[in-house]
Parts: C-alpha cells; sequence; structure tokens
C-alpha cells in the first residue's frame, strides 16, 4: 500500500510579514500531481492544517479545494495539531464522504478508517491522535473514573495508545497506522514550532507507539525519523516558516507499506517558492553587487557599519526587493558598555545619548547632542505648560 505522508501545513501563515498563501496554494497543487503520479491510496495530514484556530477564508478555501481534488483518487485522513481548532477543523465530519476523514475527537480516537487495499496484506486501520491538550483530556482519557492522568503529554499519548492497541487486537491480521500530534522524544525542533510544554513535561517516549506498523508525526517542522528505521517519522512542512529552517530539505513522504507491514519510504522534495539567505556585510559591499545573487531570495540582511548608514532600509531594498529582516550590527565596535542605570537624577539627554551610541555604534557629536537637548527642553516645556493648566 502507497501512503503519502504530510503536515505542517500552515495554512494562512505568513514569513516576517510577507504572505505565503500563493506559495502554499502551489504547494498544494503539487501535493495533487503527486498523488495522481506516484496512484498513491492514502494521504495522511499530522495537523497543524491552519496556522490560527481562525484561519482566513482563503486558507478555508484551499483546504476544501484540495481535500476535493485528493479524494478523487485517494483516502485522505486528517487529524489536528495544536495551531487548529480541533471543533472548527472536525466541524462536518460527520456528513463527509469516506474518502475523506478529519479524526478530530479524542472520545473516538480509537475508531479507525479501515482502508481496504488489493496487495494481499488485508486492510489498514488508520487511527488518529490529534493534538492532546493535557488539561483538557486528563479525565476523559483516564482509565479510571475521577484519577485524572498526570499532566504531561507523555500521559495522555500513552493513554491514547493503550486504547489504540486494544482495538487492533480485536483486528488479527490488520496493519496499522497511527497519524499523530506531538513533539516526540529524540527528533530535533527549530524555532518556528509553538513550545507545547505543559507541567514540564512536553516529550512522549517513542516506544509510546510501539505495536503499529507505521507512524505519521505532525509538528516539527525538519523531516526526521525518530529511533531506528523508518517506523516512526516526521513529515515536516512542506515550506520554510522561519529562517531557522533556511537548511531544510523540505519534502513530502512517500510510504511503503508491505503486505507484512514492513515500511519503505522515500523522500520527494517540494517546491522552493524563494531561497531563504541570510546576507551580513557593510552598505559598501551590499550596493557593490557582492551578494547580488541572492536579489530574488527572501533575505535577512545584517549592516556591519560602525555608524548607522543614512537612508538604511532604502538602501538595502533597492539591492534586495524581497529583504524581510533589515538590521543594523556593527561589526568593529569594540563590546559595549554596560548601559548606566537610569535614575531620577539621571540627566534625560545623556540617556538619550547613550541610546543613540547603542543603536548606531557611534557616540552622538556636539550637533547631535545640540538637537537631543532641544528636544528634551521643548518637551519639558510642554509638560509645564500643560500641568499649570
Amino acid at each position: 500500500m502507497r501512503i503519502l505522508h504530510t503536515g505542517d501545513w500552515h495554512l494562512g501563515r505568513t514569513l516576517l510579514g510577507a504572505d505565503l498563501l500563493e506559495h502554499q496554494a502551489a504547494f498544494l497543487d503539487h501535493l495533487v500531481q503527486v498523488v495522481r503520479e506516484r496512484s498513491v491510496e492514502l494521504v495522511v495530514v499530522a495537523g497543524d492544517v491552519y496556522d490560527r484556530a481562525i484561519p482566513p477564508v482563503e486558507a478555508v478555501r484551499m483546504l476544501s479545494h484540495v481535500l476535493e481534488h485528493l479524494a478523487e483518487t485517494a483516502t485522505v485522513v486528517v487529524t489536528p495539531g495544536n495551531h487548529d481548532s480541533a471543533v472548527r477543523l472536525g466541524f462536518g465530519a460527520g456528513v463527509m464522504s469516506d474518502r475523506v476523514r478529519i479524526l478530530a475527537e479524542p472520545s473516538r480516537l480509537a475508531e479507525p478508517v479501515l482502508v481496504d487495499t488489493d496487495d494481499g496484506g488485508g486492510p489498514v486501520a488508520v487511527y488518529g491522535i490529534p493534538y492532546l491538550q493535557p488539561d483538557m483530556v486528563r479525565y476523559a482519557l483516564a482509565p479510571v473514573p475521577d484519577e485524572p492522568l498526570a499532566r504531561s503529554h507523555q500521559a495522555v499519548v500513552a493513554a491514547a495508545m493503550d486504547r489504540v492497541r486494544r482495538d487492533l487486537a480485536e483486528r488479527p491480521g490488520t496493519r496499522s497506522v497511527v497519524v499523530a500530534h506531538a513533539f516526540v522524544g529524540g527528533a530535533l525542533p527549530s524555532e518556528s514550532e509553538q513550545d507545547i510544554r505543559v507541567g514540564g513535561v512536553d516529550r512522549v517516549a517513542e516506544s509510546t507507539f510501539d505495536g503499529v506498523d507505521y507512524v505519521a508525526l505532525g509538528h516539527l517542522h525538519g523531516p526526521q525519523r525518530v529511533g531506528a528505521g523508518d517506523r516512526s517519522r516526521y513529515a515536516g512542512s512542506p515550506l520554510a516558516f522561519s529562517f531557522g529552517e533556511r537548511n531544510h530539505t523540505k519534502s513530502v513522504t512517500l510510504v511503503e507499506l508491505a503486505a507484512d507491514g514492513a515500511v519503505t519510504v522515500d523522500l520527494l522534495p517540494t517546491p522552493v517558492p524563494r531561497r531563504l539567505v541570510d546576507v551580513r556585510g557593510s552598505i559598501a559591499q551590499i550596493e557593490s553587487g557582492a551578494f547580488a545573487e541572492h536579489a530574488d531570495a527572501w533575505v535577512r540582511v545584517a549592516v556591519t557599519d560602525t555608524v548607522h548608514p543614512e537612508r538604511l532600509y532604502a538602501r538595502v531594498k533597492d539591492r534586495f526587493p524581497h529583504a524581510l529582516a533589515i538590521t543594523h550590527e556593527p561589526a568593529d565596535v569594540p563590546d559595549r558598555t554596560p548601559a548606566r542605570a537610569v535614575s531620577a537624577t539621571s540627566d534625560p539627554v545623556e540617556v538619550a545619548a547613550d541610546f543613540v551610541t547603542y543603536a548606531t555604534g557611534g557616540r552622538p557629536d556636539d550637533v547631535e547632542l545640540g538637537i537631543l537637548r532641544d528636544a528634551y527642553e521643548s518637551a519639558a516645556a510642554a509638560l509645564a505648560e500643560q500641568g499649570a493648566r
């Protein structure tokens, strides 16, 4: 059986203010094409379909469009992540076609989607474990009424898997896939993932998923295996959502589930809308064309001149029209003196001068000090006048 594992789409997300909807739509079109060309029978989406609980209208339209087209050739199983609203994402799940199943209810996580195959291995049971907020489910998933589970992700996911295994034990000869959104031990996070730590425990042991043929994980944005072999994997996000992900090779995971439950994996790269690049240099280097090969990329620019260059933002944008972050980080300034404590007796002009020194790397000259003092005296006079009224 051929399975395509994906997730962490974060539809509606921006990258430092840049709208990603157009690029997310291009990925979804690519996904539909891969499913058709590779004769995929099952698509699993492991959470964080949307970037926030109330997604923009266009993101909702995009999801509806891609589910419709994926269902033309494959069964699609979706489970919510910590960014999704499980209630909103799962709305209408009961009336959807058998080809699109949204598994959003923790109370029904042991009720699998059964996918028939013609590979001689019998059916495949697909279980969905949505993102489980411990405070919300520690009573509902507790095996003993009125004795809540520990307030941790390990406890609630372990309880969920106990239910899954009990159901699976009643289906001899059935292969199994679990689609889960969690931080599983041994995996490597990146900076754009939302912390899901609760009660000091955020990780779930990989052994928690023992007894399952394939575990399709979501939450971490870098594609990676967890534990030995390919039984448990993160598909990763299809696009980079931070500069910390600029060196990721984004992909979707094509899984071959053999008749005996053995797993083989192929990572299929996804389209790259723009490269993410860090540029660091003086304004003269930037304007000389030294970094011209990055002109079409999303760039994060650090300008290293000792003194803040005039018209810094405009000059950088002239060379890098897709610059998303521009900062002044003097490279040759000695270690800065720790800021002096500000008290009621501090000279406001000296406080302002210290800020200018910190922000530009250069102490204000006599003319600039005069401007600061004039500004302070004008403000003080206006406050005094206002207080006299």
